[in-house]
């Protein structure tokens, strides 16, 4: 399975600059940096796959895209895909989810029953890499995809997100932002023993063109009212909303993705700076904002999801080529939030094998 997973990430890097050199123009400079890493991974996946005659082999390695590098007629075929998982039947029972009504709702549901310890802990980043995993099997073996598993660099749109592939309400899009809707207050959420009001931004309201216009989410919230129940299980029927952040997307610039990879040595120290108030991870679903966006538990319920995990996990493997015998096969301290109980992970070891 490990050698599946790391055969869908043929899109990441190494160098041994940790931080951009002096330049006039910093974004410049580490998207610069960025772009080094990212060639260079290729060239240790490709050496490291030489001589592979089972498992993972060059000749099933299946590559993910930044979104905005497809073709229309291949975001169109992914979107088409996301509303197949939408229009069939849900297979997890109702008496375990009541509001399930679709694959994409088992999927959501998933995430919400795991929520309390994957986040914040120490296989944050593994759970998610095997999640974004399943979904992209789930689009190829029940709903015919064959296209790359796509992912958002944030780091090409932290100016205005609005005006990119992602949110900008074309047909090949991932959608639109949520309709404006002024003089709201902030989203106030309880979530893994923590509390945060999150600041109104440029929507709010309900998303009315691109391709998930009509979707209705039925899961959630769990973290913020209104709710009808406080798992987020229960049958709530409702317009996908978003409310893009510009305040938000200015966290995920170049310079932080290159403070990230560049700045970390271990895993643990690592995920804390990804994961921390104002990190890469929280201010891309921020960005995102809305209902279910800015749920921590069910924000897995924009199909938007899949692609910021997709960039997420696109670092991670970045940081773990940098050292590649030191960082692959590593977990840390427990499966609970901010470690704080729960079993203690074992170390798995390192390497790249299968």
């Amino acid at each position: 399975m490990i050698a599946q997973l790391f055969c869908l990430l043929a899109a990441c890097l190494t160098a041994v600059n940790a931080h951009p050199p002096h330049h006039k123009d910093p974004q410049a400079a580490a998207s610069k940096q960025i772009k080094v890493w990212q060639e260079e991974y290729n060239r240790y996946i490709f050496k490291a796959l030489e001589n592979r005659t089972t498992g993972c082999t060059k000749e099933k390695l299946q590559y993910r895209r930044e979104w905005g590098s497809l073709l229309p007629k291949d975001r169109i075929d992914y979107t088409n895909a996301v509303h197949c998982l939408q229009k069939k039947a849900n297979q997890i029972s109702n008496d375990r989810v009541p509001g399930a009504r679709s694959r994409f709702d088992d999927v959501i549901a998933s995430h919400i029953f795991q929520s309390p310890f994957i986040h914040f802990s120490g296989i944050f980043l593994h759970w998610h890499r095997y999640y974004t995993y399943i979904y992209d099997q789930l689009l190829r073996t029940e709903c015919a995809y064959t296209g790359p598993q796509p992912y958002w660099d944030w780091t090409l749109s932290y100016k205005d997100p609005r005006k990119s592939k992602i949110f900008d309400s074309s047909p090949d899009s991932m959608g639109s932002n949520g309709e404006f809707i002024p003089g709201r207050n902030g989203t106030f959420t309880t979530a893994f023993g923590r509390n945060a009001t999150i600041p109104p931004a440029t929507g709010g309201g309900c998303v009315t063109s691109g391709p998930f216009k009509n979707y209705t989410v039925n899961l959630g919230p769990a973290v913020f009212e209104p709710r009808v129940s406080r798992t987020g299980l229960d049958y709530n029927p409702r317009c996908l909303k978003r409310d893009v952040s510009l305040d938000f997307a200015n966290n995920t610039k170049p310079t932080d993705v290159v403070e990230l990879i560049g700045g970390y040595s271990t895993l643990e120290s690592f995920t804390d700076f990804l994961e921390r108030r104002g990190g890469l991870h929280g201010s891309g679903h921020f960005t995102i904002g809305g209902d279910p966006g800015n749920d921590g538990y069910v924000s897995a319920g924009d199909p938007i999801f899949y692609l910021h995990h997709g960039q997420v996990d696109r670092l991670w493997t970045i940081w773990q080529a940098l050292k590649p015998g030191e960082r692959f096969g590593k977990v840390f301290k427990t499966v609970t939030a901010f470690n704080s109980a729960g079993s203690a992970a074992d170390d798995c070891g390192g390497g790249f094998d299968d």
